[in-house]
């Protein structure tokens, strides 16, 4: 008696646990009985239903993260871009969510993927290159909203938000126009140095030119300077020896001997009675 008393005891606690679940804060309730949806978007908080009949399951209502592979798309021009972009998602209609998609956020993504890579086609197409990098932050990210909504509500989901992270050239395209900007800066730069060059040789040739003018004018002042000053000495020598011509003829014999001795062991041989002895002659009788 007293067993079977603890099993009906047992029973009733193991329904009445069975009959009570929780939604918590940022998830929404669905209440199935006998696989039928009878009740969605329970709001959070403590919930009844019926033990074994009914059953409930509880699913992420905050925005959730659909980070998608970079995908090449033709622009306009038919050149290649790799756009890599984000969208943000949350479940909008938990009943149709369940039913499209087993409530699996996996197999969510996966259906959602493609209606943002066709959207996203639809409007790289319709720009060009310069277009597509100029409104990837503005009106491209809003019509990508409104026209993956569309589709989105099949399943149950809403497109809050799209973001595009990067817009890349293809590897092997985006080596080749390196390449050409590679080639275009280098020629830029070989045209600057050949013009710095040609201004330099300029600048040189027209300084060494200035510098031969300068030279010459001031040796030819120079020039004019000695020959004033030579001239100018002359005629002091002259009004100073014009005064005794005898001292003059002997300043001028001293000379004449300091230059012919001034390597200290020259010989000359000479007449005695020579005009170049004179003032030796007279040397010893004192005149």
């Amino acid at each position: 008696m007293r067993n079977l008393v603890l099993i009906i005891v047992l029973g009733i606690v193991l329904l009445a646990v069975n009959a009570v679940f929780v939604v918590s804060e940022g998830q929404v309730g669905v209440l199935f009985q006998l696989g039928r949806i009878v009740r969605s978007d329970i709001a959070p908080g403590i919930h009844f239903k019926l033990p074994l009949v009914q059953d409930a399951r509880v699913f992420d209502r905050r925005i959730l993260t659909l980070d998608a592979q970079p995908e090449r798309y033709l622009t306009s021009e038919k050149k290649d871009v790799n756009v890599d972009f984000f969208a943000k998602w949350r479940i909008s209609d938990v009943g149709r969510f369940y039913t499209t998609t087993n409530g699996q956020e996996l197999e969510t993504i996966q259906r959602l993927s493609p209606i943002l890579k066709e959207a996203l086609r639809n409007q790289v197409t319709q720009r060009t290159l310069r277009e597509t990098v100029s409104d990837a932050r503005s009106s491209m990210t809003e019509a990508l909203v409104k026209n993956s909504n569309e589709a989105a509500k099949t399943l149950g989901i809403e497109i809050v938000d799209v973001r595009i992270k990067r817009i890349d050239l293809p590897e092997e395209v985006s080596e080749s126009v390196y390449n050409r900007m590679r080639a275009e800066r280098a020629r830029v730069a070989n045209e600057l140095r050949s013009r710095g060059t040609e201004a330099a040789d300029a600048i040189r040739a027209n300084a060494d030119r200035n510098r031969r003018v300068i030279l010459a004018e001031a040796e030819r002042e120079a020039q004019q300077l000695r020959g004033e000053g030579d001239a100018e000495a002359a005629r002091k020598y002259a009004e100073a020896y014009g005064r005794d011509p005898e001292f003059y003829n002997f300043h001028r014999s001293l000379e004449a001997y300091r230059s012919a001795f001034a390597a200290g062991d020259g010989v000359l041989v000479l007449d005695p009675d020579s005009e170049f002895f004179r003032y030796f002659e007279n040397a010893g009788r004192g005149e």
